[in-house]
């Protein structure tokens, strides 16, 4: 007999003559009038229900209660007259399924070693007991293939190399808890964030994923074309423009939860495909925006783990909770530096500063300078949730004059555990301003520069209509994981792109 408790790491063709045996089993179960891939099963609870219903079963005890339940092989133990098989469901619970040759009879019970294998989906009905070992399990009167494996499942007491976890996700969940807690935590995470939004008045829409010009951010697009329409069009870089026309539209707070695409590096903080959530508020400004961020990035804290500190994947805890700070881009930096950088500090003077602390710049214009500088000198030393603030014009073409500062624009950037989480704006809505911010871009665009947006005429004409002052504020939904949870952007998305 047979003692499965987990298939070794096998070779292709290994594993081709594992799918050939499985396969004639397949074809065994189908020759004898049964089926391998029913349609429906007399499924009458789950497994999460009669774990959390009989956990306090005596050892030894039965109920006089009969189930029917079905979950995954996991673990398969075959001992003359009785067999045992470890069923899991979706979220991970476990319970033991006892098959023997009393309740089921000779032939079952040999159609059961002849045809159950490690990873196979099972459908059992039986009395739930509590074994002698006081382990919570079914006695089997009834069993059927709920869905024949063909190739076995990875090794479950071995943990998944990174590859495999991102190219097999499916295994993935199989395999690791750590998986299914990111389904669940996204999923609450993502639903903390809509009643935030809710309770604040806010209205959830969609706008286009494809576009026939891209906008919203400075970002490299993927480019595609339309064979009904016969045009170029751009898979969305940002949702920015047509949000904004909701806003015009009188639309005054609305959001949007969506998919964005970027042709450009993937790390361990960036994926050519993200989500990210977009709100804007009429009649707000920036410091409304970062209030509103702050509370919904503590309340999606409290819904995956009913605490502001959180546990990091690494054991170490971070704290998401009081207020978090709010400092000045161009004070920081000078503070930290000892110089005295303005909004006005020549080109040269900015290169030379650059130049002494071996900072490069890849777009050489004042506000890039004055950010990279500032990445140098002060970003690494941010530890507690902080929005940066005040930024330079010429790197936020989207962005309203500092109602004060001259050469500086009201946005911020919220940086979390020592990254970029979320950005927010006091929006530009003058359509003057506007149409002068995008001719720069043209310049840079026409210049080589792939990042640079273009001159979005409908957009302009939808800013002619009036659009009220506001707020906005844009955040990786991908990125929120990663800072609550310590992993990287390839764990908190479900399916990543990989080559």
């Amino acid at each position: 007999m047979t003692d499965q408790t987990a298939a070794p790491e096998l070779s292709e063709e290994e594993l081709s003559e594992q799918t050939r045996v499985r396969l004639g089993k397949r074809d065994r179960l189908i020759a004898s009038g049964a089926e391998a891939y029913p349609v429906g099963l007399p499924i009458t609870t789950t497994i999460p229900a009669v774990r959390a219903e009989y956990e306090n079963l005596e050892t030894d005890a039965a109920t006089g209660v009969t189930v029917g339940l079905a979950g995954r092989v996991v673990h398969l133990r075959n001992t003359g007259k009785l067999c045992f098989a470890s069923l899991q469901s979706g979220d991970g619970s476990r319970i033991q399924a006892m098959v023997s040759l009393a309740e089921v009879g000779e032939e079952s019970l040999a159609e059961w070693k002849d045809l159950v294998d490690l990873g196979d989906h099972l459908f059992v009905s039986g009395e739930v007991i509590s074994s002698r070992r006081g382990e919570l399990s079914i006695l089997v009167k009834e069993w059927k293939i709920a869905a024949k494996t063909l190739r076995p499942l990875p090794n479950l007491h071995v943990e998944l190399n990174e590859e495999t976890r991102v190219r097999a996700r499916y295994l993935d969940l199989i395999a690791r808890e750590g998986a299914r807690r990111m389904v669940r935590d996204r999923s609450a995470s993502v639903a903390s964030l809509r009643k935030t939004f809710a309770d604040h008045g806010y209205i959830e829409v969609e706008t286009p994923m494809l576009q026939t010009m891209h906008g919203g951010a400075s970002a490299r697009p993927f480019v595609t074309h339309s064979n009904a329409f016969d045009t170029e069009l751009f898979l969305r870089i940002a949702p920015e423009l047509f949000l904004k026309r909701a806003v015009v539209g009188g639309i005054e707070r609305v959001f949007e939860i969506n998919r964005n695409f970027r042709n450009e590096g993937a790390d361990s903080t960036h994926s050519p495909e993200f989500a990210m959530v977009e709100a804007y508020q009429a009649y707000g400004d920036y410091n409304q925006m970062a209030d509103l961020t702050q509370e919904m990035i503590q309340k999606a804290a409290l819904a995956i783990g009913d605490s502001l500190v959180v546990t990091l994947a690494d054991g170490s805890e971070y704290d998401f909770g009081g207020e978090w700070d709010r400092i000045s881009m161009l004070d920081s930096l000078n503070a930290a530096s000892g110089w005295q950088i303005t909004a006005h500090t020549p080109l040269d003077e900015l290169r030379g500063y650059a130049d002494s602390v071996g900072v490069e710049v890849g777009q050489p214009t004042p506000g890039k300078y004055i950010e990279e500088l500032w990445e140098h000198f002060v970003k690494p030393g941010l530890t507690r949730p902080t929005f940066v603030m005040d930024f330079p014009v010429d790197t936020s073409p989207l962005v309203r004059d500092h109602r004060t500062e001259a050469g500086l624009v009201e946005k911020w950037d919220l940086y979390v555990r020592g990254f970029e989480l979320a950005t927010g704006y006091s929006e530009l809505v003058d359509p003057v301003i506007q149409r002068e911010r995008f001719v720069e871009q043209a310049k840079l665009a026409a210049a080589g520069d792939p990042e640079a947006m273009r001159l979005d005429e409908e957009f302009l004409r939808a800013l002619e209509y009036g659009m009220p002052p506001s707020g906005g504020m844009g955040m990786g939904v991908d990125r929120l994981l990663m800072a609550l949870s310590g992993l990287g952007v390839r764990e908190t998305i479900l399916f990543p792109l990989v080559k």
